[in-house]
């Protein structure tokens, strides 16, 4: 289980506490209900704000229903973040580009579905499984928040590996931006 929002900020930003919403929620049936149903119900009837309804709903679905870590309702999904210090456009293009991504990333060969340049690249992954995801974000001119979610994972086992794989790629993209080979 991850580690759980405080009381004091659940009820800051929602009204209630963790254990206001678990009841409210036993008693609406969201022990029957799927992530989205429970998601929808918090918006929609409690009035809770999109971010926070996710939130409730992981954290139910977790301490009372007992989702495991990185767990979703096609598998297991993990995501890694790291701002780099370079430009939107060269960090996009060490990611999207096979002969750079070689350098860089253990498995380059992940075949990309659709990309918006410079936002986003969706893939398969090189296991024909499961799915990737990179977003860019421009932090400034000179720099770049890059997330890469990793979906439909089997196992938890895995999910972990995947964790650490993708830390140690973007060490290795850092090491390859820096090197100003682009």
């Amino acid at each position: 289980m991850t580690k759980r929002i405080s009381d004091e900020s659940a009820i800051k930003s929602t009204g209630k506490s963790w254990n206001e919403w678990f009841s409210i929620l036993n008693k609406a049936g969201a022990k029957k209900m799927d992530h989205k149903d429970i998601a929808e119900y918090l918006s929609k009837k409690q009035n809770v704000r999109d971010w926070w309804s996710q939130m409730v709903t992981v954290q139910y679905e977790q301490e009372i229903k007992g989702r495991r870590k990185h767990e979703t309702t096609s598998g297991y999904h993990i995501s890694k973040s790291k701002t780099f210090p370079y430009s939107v456009s060269k960090t996009f293009n060490a990611v999207h580009s096979p002969t750079p991504r070689k350098v860089w990333l253990k498995d380059p060969d992940f075949n990309i579905t659709t990309s918006t340049k410079n936002k986003s690249i969706r893939g398969k992954w090189i296991d024909g499984n499961t799915n990737i995801e990179f977003q860019f974000y421009p932090k400034d001119k000179s720099k770049t928040q890059l997330v890469v979610q990793h979906n439909k994972i089997s196992s938890i086992k895995e999910a972990d590996k995947l964790k650490t794989y993708w830390g140690k790629s973007f060490e290795k993209l850092n090491t390859y931006l820096e090197n100003d080979v682009i």
